[in-house]
């Protein structure tokens, strides 16, 4: 994503980010890392700022900001990251496990502060919730069973399914644990799930045209990066198939997506800025445990469950954090 692309993105929330890396700053002001497993949205980057500002920071007031997004493509992350060593900057935020990896790979003295959706223990971020140790801590959401809950509520909106599909990113660390834990999930609710890769925009339109030859019913989105940078494009070809299909985050139904269930982003990612701000005021990684966020959301497109010729029951609705119409 270009600057200008990237800061247009970001003039509904009175936001941007420095228009060119070289930008000419007071030498006192403090330099810190910005790096995006995904592609910025204003949600993250206004939610992370207000984080930021509770600490006392203000982006080219006091603090200046070298933001790099890898837009879904884990390839180009150990590049960005070591960038940003190059930089020296004073802390790295990363945003998501792919980057937070990155991040660790890259320096063991840069302090780095992640917010991620999974187990930071289980991904191999750390060691400890509470001691992390090392140079990194963090935000990581620990609502348990998203995937399994995902699944469910596709089979309550559709009790008749019988087979439903996991739309999956091979590349993504967490990969073989998201597989994992839908098939066990499957195999409570006695429903059949299979498994469709794709870790490239250009798989997209193959793993759709795949759900008709499984006669899956109803397709579930794993957590990834790439899916996230393309929420716009997985909601557009969710209704051109008409798959009624379930994600994570609030932009897939703002795109015309049927459903969203996951993590309270604005929650991780406003943390995420405060502990940021921790640090740039001279504070410690080791003195941060990773800070527990189990709050979830659900959301729900009644246009585009319209469009599909479904009816969601009361109970979903009742159920809902936010109803578009």
């Amino acid at each position: 994503m270009r600057r200008r692309e990237f800061t247009a993105l970001l003039g509904s929330a009175a936001i941007a980010w420095p228009l060119t890396s070289g930008a000419q700053q007071p030498a006192e002001m403090p330099v810190m890392g910005f790096l995006d497993s995904s592609a910025g949205t204003a949600t993250k980057i206004t939610a992370f700022y207000g984080g930021l500002k509770i600490e006392g920071f203000v982006r080219n007031q006091n603090v200046a900001v070298e933001y790099h997004s890898a837009e879904g493509d884990y390839g180009r992350l150990p590049g960005l990251a070591a960038d940003l060593v190059n930089r020296r900057v004073a802390v790295i935020a990363s945003i998501g496990t792919p980057a937070a990896l990155a991040a660790k790979a890259a320096t063991a003295k840069i302090p780095i502060i992640f917010a991620v959706e999974s187990n930071p223990v289980q991904s191999g971020l750390i060691s400890s919730l509470n001691r992390p140790g090392g140079n990194i801590t963090g935000v990581a959401n620990m609502a348990e069973d998203q995937t399994q809950k995902r699944l469910e509520l596709l089979q309550e909106l559709i009790p008749a399914a019988s087979a439903l599909a996991l739309l999956i990113n091979s590349t993504n660390p967490n990969a073989e644990t998201q597989t994992q834990d839908a098939l066990t999930a499957a195999r409570k609710m006695g429903l059949q799930v299979n498994v469709i890769q794709a870790s490239a925009e250009s798989d997209f339109a193959t793993a759709f045209a795949r759900l008709a030859d499984l006669r899956a019913s109803g397709l579930a989105i794993s957590d990834d990066a790439l899916f996230m940078s393309r929420s716009a494009e997985l909601a557009a070809l969710a209704v051109r198939r008409a798959v009624p299909a379930v994600f994570n985050h609030r932009e897939f139904v703002a795109a015309g997506g049927l459903m969203s269930y996951g993590s309270d982003l604005t929650e991780t990612y406003h943390q995420a800025g405060v502990y940021s701000g921790l640090i740039l005021k001279g504070g410690e990684t080791a003195d941060l445990p990773v800070y527990q966020s189990t709050k979830v959301e659900f959301r729900v497109n009644l246009r585009t469950a319209k469009l599909l010729g479904l009816s969601f029951p009361l109970s979903l609705l009742g159920r809902s954090n936010e109803v578009i119409q």
